[in-house]
């Protein structure tokens, strides 16, 4: 595997190659991340992936100091799922100067569920992810983009970004993967104690019973009844000691509020201890 830092080494080492299959990480990778890897690796002339904590996507009280950082445990699973080229630019590298031009995704997909309680979190995704995505496929002719669907909205807001840009790059969804319990794998679950961590688990199991009952609506799901529901799911949860920012039925194409016949995805953030969850299922 070639451990590039700069853009110019990054461009260097991908001219030979015209379909870059591309996985950007923030590193402090599991098994989710390196499922992505493998994903990608038979898509593309040459398998890409980022390390880069991005600073732009974390609020003024949240994690980015604290966040894990696992260099060499993230070298060594790269190199075994059979990564080509890692690129880990360092924060000047990227940002060379402050990054004054943003991209600005449309606030009704991006102001809504995760973007009502961590404002400007999509702008800070979208900019590096198109920052990223200029590096690694400046020169190619087209290429793929492989994104978890655990983070459901940004898989949505990227895809949106790229049509918007016109851009040659196909953003490939990867199934979330799961511990044998049903936790969604996670950076963050590294910060639950062994207790929380068993506790985990009910989140998920609150949002396919939530999915259940909206199903179960049929053709009385409609916007009165879905917001009963998910206003008793989350009390609910908070009774077990969560603390919920959301949990909700949506529909999928565009995580409005659906209809009967819509296909629908259910999703919930909550905060357990210190930590905060999401988690989401398409039902």
């Amino acid at each position: 595997m070639h451990i590039v830092h700069s853009i110019a080494d990054l461009r260097t080492a991908l001219s030979a190659y015209q379909k870059p299959a591309f996985v950007p990480t923030m590193g402090n990778l599991h098994a989710g991340h390196i499922s992505l890897v493998q994903q990608a690796k038979p898509l593309g002339d040459v398998c890409v992936a980022s390390i880069f904590v991005n600073r732009l996507q974390f609020l003024p009280h949240e994690d980015f100091d604290s966040y894990p950082r696992t260099w060499q445990a993230d070298c060594t699973a790269l190199q075994a799922a059979g990564c080509d080229v890692l690129f880990a630019p360092r924060e000047a590298d990227l940002y060379p100067e402050p990054q004054t031009v943003k991209v600005q995704p449309p606030p009704e997909l991006a102001d809504i569920l995760e973007g009502q309680f961590r404002p400007g979190f999509f702008i800070g995704v979208c900019t590096v992810v198109l920052k990223l995505l200029n590096c690694v496929f400046g020169h190619a002719h087209s290429g793929v983009a492989v994104f978890g669907k655990k983070d459901y909205q940004q898989l949505m807001l990227i895809r949106h970004m790229l049509r918007q840009f016109a851009l040659p790059i196909e953003a490939i969804a990867g199934e979330t993967q799961r511990a044998p319990d049903g936790l969604a794998l996670s950076s963050r679950n590294g910060y639950l104690s062994p207790a929380e961590r068993a506790q985990a688990v009910q989140l998920g199991q609150a949002l396919r019973s939530l999915g259940a009952q909206a199903l179960a609506l049929g053709d009385k799901l409609d916007a009165i009844n879905l917001r009963a529901l998910d206003a008793q799911s989350m009390r609910l949860l908070a009774q077990q000691g969560w603390q919920p920012d959301y949990l909700t039925v949506r529909r999928r194409s565009d995580l409005g509020t659906p209809q009967a016949g819509d296909a629908l995805v259910v999703l919930g953030a909550a905060r357990l201890g210190n930590t905060r969850l999401i988690d989401n299922w398409e039902i």
